[in-house]
Order: structure tokens, then C-alpha cells, then sequence
């Protein structure tokens, strides 16, 4: 048998198909973090939820043409001041929605600027819809870019970057900045994970692998792919994650998308991946999105937070940290490796 870890708490469930989570930390009062999640729905019905560490949906933002994937970023400058931000792609506006967080009323606060947020200008079909994203913030510029895929692409160049950019006083849209990314072909390209600290980002070439390249365009190696590994995957390569710990070392988190028992295979963060450190089952059915977060957040996520997609129930699930680390631990102690 293979580790396994529980979800300690689940959210209400999305009104129709739940698909991608995004942790957001409070700055000051940690236990009032929230959890944001999308309802993959045509227009009017698509929407973003906001929930508390309890599971409870605080809001509920309506209106959204199909949002597929959500990301958070810390300290954009906007007006004078720094914000905390909440981005989501719209597939078929072809578009990001842009939202300020609220840490006081924990609440989203729309910034999109809607002429100036489109993404994939010039493409038709599904080659303009945007699927997956991640936000960099680059240490050395201090800016914040998203990356972005989208249902189908070319085999190079699928992905593309922006950066957020204040283009009127107090609303948020893009300016481009690359387009980079291989493609096998195989099926599509939708979970997008960036590891500012360390200057990576990975994303899912579903039944292909994982793919890495750098996240800062100007690195001068931007071009090159550096990593291509998790390729023994039965299911499909779904949500990607990054558990860092503040005092270095820390996981990226694949999951493998299966009924009613997805799992996570835990690579190490730094140096090379290559063969997965631990495969861990989670429970939850068919999963695409997930996320992490390895800083405290009051009892019982202490040790940070897993949160990922439940397809079954149309919610999310929460797993401490604390009982992710010690199931790395357990296998380590065992050898055990999921079959």
C-alpha cells in the first residue's frame, strides 16, 4: 500500500464544476486566510468562490464567461500602494479577470481593465482560450507577470507571459511579454505553476509530462527547456503546487488525476527532479487544480495548507501540511512507493 493522507475539512460545494484552487495569505491575521476556486461555467453562471479555512463560501462572484484556472500574487503596486491580487482566465473572453483582495472584508474587489486584459490577441478558437495560469514575481523587477495556457497552441511557444500593468488609474490589464513552452501534441496544457523564489515555472503537457523552463523572460537561458520529467503517469497530469517552506527545501506537488482516488507525486523543489520523492494518495475524485502553501495558519494548518479540486462533490479539499510531510517522512522510513 502507498501513503495516504485525509482532507481535515472540505467547502461547500460550486453551483456547477469546480476546477481550480488558489491560496491567499492574510498579512496580518493568518487564520482569516482564504481559499478562492472557480465554477468552470458559461457565462452568466461562471463564477469565483471565496472561502474561509472552515470551508464556508464567503462569496461568490457571478458573471465570469467559463474562468477555468485562479492564481494569487502578493504586493502589486497599484495607485501609490501596494495590493494583493486575485487573477482568473476567462475562456471564452479570450481574457484574465483581474481582482484586488480585500484583507479587512475579505472579499474580491474587481480591477480589470476589459479592453486592455485580452490574452492571445491575434489567434482563433481555441488557440485564443486561456486555460491555465501563475503568477511570477520577479525579485529583481519587483513586477508581476501571468502566465498563461490555453486549450490548444503550436508545439513551441503555447504558453505566453504578461505582465499586470496598471493601464487607467485603479484598473489592472497585460502587456505581453513572451511566448515560450513545448507541446507534444498529446492532448493540452492547463496547469501552470511558478516558483518565484527559485525563478521556475512547470506546467503539464498532459500524457507527456511536466515541463520547466525559467520564468524570468530576460534569464539568458529563457528559451531553453531545463527539466522534462513525471512521465509514468496513468492518469492525466493535472494541477501543479509548490510547498515551500520559509526556511528553504520544500515540494512540488503533480497531481495525477484519477476516479475517485487522484494522487500527488512529491518532487523534490531544488535541484533536479527526476523520480518522485513519494506518491501519496489524497481520496479526492478526478482532480484537476490544486495549491499549497507551507506558512502557518493557525490550528489545524500549522505546517500550511493542500487544497485540492474534488470533482465528485463540486468542492475542494483541505489537507494540513503537517500530515503531508510526515506521509514524505513515513515513506522514506518504509520505502514504500504506490504501485
Amino acid at each position: 500500500m502507498g501513503m495516504k493522507i485525509q482532507p481535515i475539512r472540505m467547502t461547500d460545494s460550486l453551483p456547477d464544476d469546480a476546477d481550480d484552487p488558489a491560496v491567499w495569505v492574510h498579512p496580518f491575521k493568518p487564520e482569516h486566510s482564504l481559499v478562492l476556486g472557480t465554477n468552470k461555467a458559461r457565462a452568466p453562471r461562471g463564477a469565483i468562490g471565496v472561502f474561509d479555512l472552515n470551508g464556508r463560501l464567503l462569496q461568490l462572484i457571478c458573471g465570469l464567461d467559463q474562468p477555468n484556472n485562479i492564481d494569487v500574487g502578493y504586493r502589486f503596486r497599484l495607485r501609490r500602494r501596494y495590493i494583493d491580487i486575485a487573477v482568473a482566465t476567462e475562456r471564452y473572453a479570450s481574457r484574465l479577470r483581474i481582482f484586488q483582495i480585500d484583507p479587512q472584508r475579505r472579499r474580491l474587489i474587481e480591477i480589470t481593465d476589459f479592453e486592455n486584459a485580452r490574452v492571445f490577441a491575434g489567434e482563433q478558437g481555441e488557440r485564443a482560450m486561456p486555460m491555465g495560469i501563475a503568477l511570477y514575481h520577479n525579485p529583481r523587477t519587483q513586477t508581476i507577470d501571468a502566465v498563461v495556457s490555453r486549450k490548444a497552441g503550436p508545439e513551441n511557444g503555447y504558453l505566453h507571459q504578461y505582465r499586470l500593468v496598471e493601464t487607467r488609474p485603479g484598473r489592472v490589464g497585460v502587456q505581453f511579454v513572451r511566448a515560450f513552452g513545448r507541446f507534444s501534441g498529446r492532448k493540452e496544457i492547463e496547469a501552470v505553476a511558478v516558483d518565484s523564489a527559485l525563478g521556475y515555472v512547470y506546467y503539464a503537457d498532459e500524457q507527456f509530462g511536466v515541463r520547466k523552463y525559467h520564468a524570468d523572460a530576460a534569464h539568458p537561458h529563457a528559451e531553453r527547456e531545463l527539466a522534462h520529467f513525471a512521465t509514468d503517469f496513468k492518469g492525466d497530469h493535472e494541477g501543479i503546487a509548490i510547498y515551500a517552506p520559509s526556511h528553504g527545501e520544500g515540494y512540488l506537488l503533480c497531481v495525477e488525476q484519477r476516479s475517485n482516488n487522484s494522487r500527488l507525486h512529491v518532487y523534490p523543489r531544488f535541484g533536479v527532479q527526476r523520480e518522485p520523492i513519494a506518491i501519496i494518495e489524497i481520496g479526492a475524485d478526478e482532480t484537476d487544480g490544486i495549491d499549497a502553501t507551507a506558512q502557518p495558519l493557525g490550528k489545524p494548518f500549522t505546517d500550511g495548507l493542500v487544497v485540492a479540486m474534488n470533482s465528485r462533490e463540486r468542492n475542494f479539499w483541505f489537507y494540513s501540511g503537517s500530515d503531508l510531510r510526515e506521509a514524505i517522512r513515513q515513506h522514506h522510513l518504509t520505502g514504500t512507493r504506490t504501485k
